[in-house]
C-alpha cells in the first residue's frame, strides 16, 4: 500500500467512525463492537504511517499533511473483497442501467 493510500485509508476510517458513532448515539447500531474495531484499525494505520515517517526522517503527521488534500470521500482506491468477488462497484451500476437488478 502506498503512502497516499495509507493516509486515504485512515481518513476513510475516521469518516466511518463518525458515521458509526452517530448511528450508535441514535440507537441504530446493532453491533457496538464495530466502534472498537474501527478505532483499532485507525491506530494500526497511524502506527504504519508513523513508522514510514520515521524511516524517511520526516516529522510526525507529515504524510497525513501531504496527502490529506487529495482525499475524496467515497472514492476507495481498493475494492473490498465482497466487491471484487461480485464484479465490483461498476457491475452494480451496469445492472441498474440494464434493469437486471
Amino acid at each position: 500500500m502506498s503512502d497516499e493510500q495509507l493516509v486515504h485509508r485512515e481518513l476513510e476510517l475516521e469518516r466511518e467512525l463518525i458515521a458509526t458513532t452517530f448511528r450508535h448515539k441514535t440507537g441504530q447500531l446493532d453491533d457496538t463492537t464495530r466502534l472498537g474495531r474501527i478505532r483499532k484499525d485507525i491506530a494500526r494505520v497511524r502506527t504504519a504511517e508513523r513508522a514510514r515517517e520515521r524511516e524517511h526522517g520526516m516529522q510526525s503527521n507529515a504524510l497525513r499533511d501531504r496527502y490529506r488534500g487529495s482525499f475524496r470521500p467515497g472514492q476507495s482506491t481498493e475494492a473490498t473483497p465482497a466487491q471484487a468477488a461480485s464484479g465490483g462497484f461498476l457491475k452494480g451500476l451496469v445492472d441498474k442501467i440494464k434493469g437486471t437488478e
